[in-house]
């Protein structure tokens, strides 16, 4: 037995732990490693600059919704959506238990003819950093208003988002061309609660 463990020790080609073996084995070991070290460097100042950003934080404020003329029922709801969060979000619908009929995204646009008409978005964006403000020259809520509402009554609203989920909201019934603030027995729109989820 010590004889045959002596011939292989003498053996040239039996392996042994050379220098360049050694070497190479480390090198092989520590290229993965470096990598994620540059990799977890790039991914941490990324952050630290900001670029990674952070979710969506959505808040919707001023409600207001026009009170129709006459026997016309249908309306515009309006609200100022603001995104505090690092991360852009769509608002993806609005509705509300105190409307009749549907709700639906709508956008004015202007025909070449200078002709005024509305069309229905799917969605729309909302920046971050920043925010989207309704308006009846721009992007609406447009529904069918209940026959008893007057100047100064709140509607509850819920706006759908998608990343930020649901996040409700109140309207004051105002005139066209009225601030909420002048509606009587109105104290304005209550404000949003924080996005909840679905």
């Amino acid at each position: 037995m010590t004889a045959a463990r002596t011939a292989r020790t003498a053996d040239p080609g039996a392996w042994g732990p050379s220098r360049r073996r050694v070497t190479d084995g480390l090198l092989a070991a520590l290229a993965p490693i470096a990598a994620c070290g540059v990799a977890l460097g790039g991914l941490t100042a990324w952050v630290n600059s900001g670029g990674a950003g952070s979710p969506a934080r959505i808040a919707v404020t001023d409600g207001r919704v026009f009170l129709p003329y006459g026997d016309v029922r249908d309306t515009a709801a309006f609200f100022r959506i603001t995104n505090t969060g690092g991360a852009d979000d769509r608002l993806l619908k609005v509705t509300s238990s105190a409307v009749g009929g549907e709700t639906a995204l709508s956008r004015h646009r202007m025909t070449s003819g200078h002709m005024a008409y509305a069309q229905t978005v799917d969605s729309a964006r909302v920046p971050a950093g920043d925010g989207l403000a309704m308006s009846p020259f721009g992007l609406d809520v447009t529904l069918r208003a209940n026959a008893g509402w007057r100047p100064g009554d709140v509607v509850p609203f819920t706006l759908h988002f998608e990343h930020g989920g649901r996040v409700e909201a109140s309207a004051v019934v105002v005139r066209p061309g009225e601030d909420p603030k002048d509606s009587e027995d109105s104290e304005g729109p209550e404000k949003s609660k924080e996005s909840k989820d679905p």
